[in-house]
């Protein structure tokens, strides 16, 4: 009972960190912090999701948790490529 309840918790006070970084996404003074909110929002996703499954007693959503921390990495890395260069993709000619 008390830990559902905990749980809970923690997944409301998750769900309220995502909330505080989407703001930064849209309000964030420069680039930089719109990246490195992106990234948090995509950390605390994976968090929520592994609090749900605790919260479930079930495995079912590890697949669900690496697959998001793969694109979240990959995203950023883009994000961060492109906000340095330019471009994502470099065409040599």
């Amino acid at each position: 009972m008390i830990f559902d309840t905990l749980m809970i918790i923690a997944l409301c006070l998750l769900v309220l960190a995502i909330m505080a970084n989407l703001y930064r996404v849209v309000k964030g003074p420069s680039s930089a912090d719109r990246v490195q909110a992106l990234d948090s929002v995509g950390i605390n996703i994976i968090a929520s999701i592994a609090v749900f499954s605790v919260f479930l007693h079930t495995h079912a959503f590890f697949d669900l948790i690496l697959l998001i921390g793969i694109l979240s990495f990959i995203g950023t890395t883009a994000f961060a490529k492109f906000l340095e260069r330019g471009v994502v993709i470099e065409r040599k000619r």
